[in-house]
């Protein structure tokens, strides 16, 4: 089913024509096995679906932001900065919400079983973290930039660099679970998932910005990610995209 957006106390959105990926997206052929058969039915929202309940950011539990360092050592490959806020569709902060990430390492390897891409695994690198959105919406992950991975989707298929992210609004009926970029990668034009949003400029906020200003000299480089949970500059979502 889907259903109008909610966006503030009583104000809701549809989403805009080509913003979103089709459910049954031909080129991406898992979604031939999960889209509905059927049309989707819209449900008119309520309350409910925009008062909670939600995280409160004390129950998120200890800082998971810096994905680089383990008790046994820090992780291999080219250490990043991803930072960005979280805000409504009507461009104001989202505090306090919880920012879920999980990534392939540098070799682009998940350290999950059902990953048996003859990469190298890191033992120091699990490839998840999360954190909480503060005040003026504002996060930040130190990581480590994930390489492309073969995904058997279609002939010769890779995977651009990308880090999936899962957070919430107000509640937890505006879970957003999307995946980010990074720019200029020379796989975005073969792949299915990043080009299953129809709208250019949808697509485009799927990548993240090069920052050299918060960039930390011989540590880190920096990228901005800014997610929008409504309206019309609204981050392109997914359901069940790897």
């Amino acid at each position: 089913m889907t259903a109008s957006r909610a966006v503030g106390a009583h104000r809701y959105r549809r989403d805009a024509v080509g913003t979103q990926p089709p459910l049954d997206s031909p080129a991406y052929a898992s979604t031939r096995l999960r889209a509905p058969r059927l049309a989707p039915v819209p449900l008119r929202q309520t309350l409910t679906e925009i008062t909670g309940p939600r995280f409160d950011v004390g129950r998120v539990g200890p800082d998971g932001s810096d994905l680089t360092r383990q008790p046994t050592g820090e992780a291999q490959g080219q250490r990043i900065i991803v930072h960005g806020r979280v805000l409504d569709g009507d461009g104001r902060p989202v505090p306090y919400t919880m920012i879920e990430i999980w990534q392939a390492n540098a070799a682009g390897r998940y350290a999950h079983e059902a990953d048996q891409h003859p990469a190298p695994l890191d033992p120091n690198f699990v490839g998840a973290g999360r954190c909480s959105t503060d005040a003026d919406g504002a996060y930040r992950f130190v990581t480590i930039k994930p390489g492309a991975y073969p995904w058997r989707n279609h002939h010769n298929a890779w995977r651009p660099a990308h880090i999936h992210f899962s957070l919430f609004g107000v509640a937890f009926a505006q879970r957003l679970v999307t995946q980010m970029y990074f720019p200029g990668d020379p796989l975005f034009a073969q792949d299915p998932i990043f080009n299953a949003v129809p709208d250019e400029r949808a697509r485009e906020r799927l990548v993240s910005r090069f920052d050299l200003e918060r960039s930390v000299p011989e540590l880190a480089l920096a990228f901005v990610f800014d997610i929008v949970l409504r309206g019309p500059d609204e981050t392109p979502w997914e359901a069940g995209a790897r």
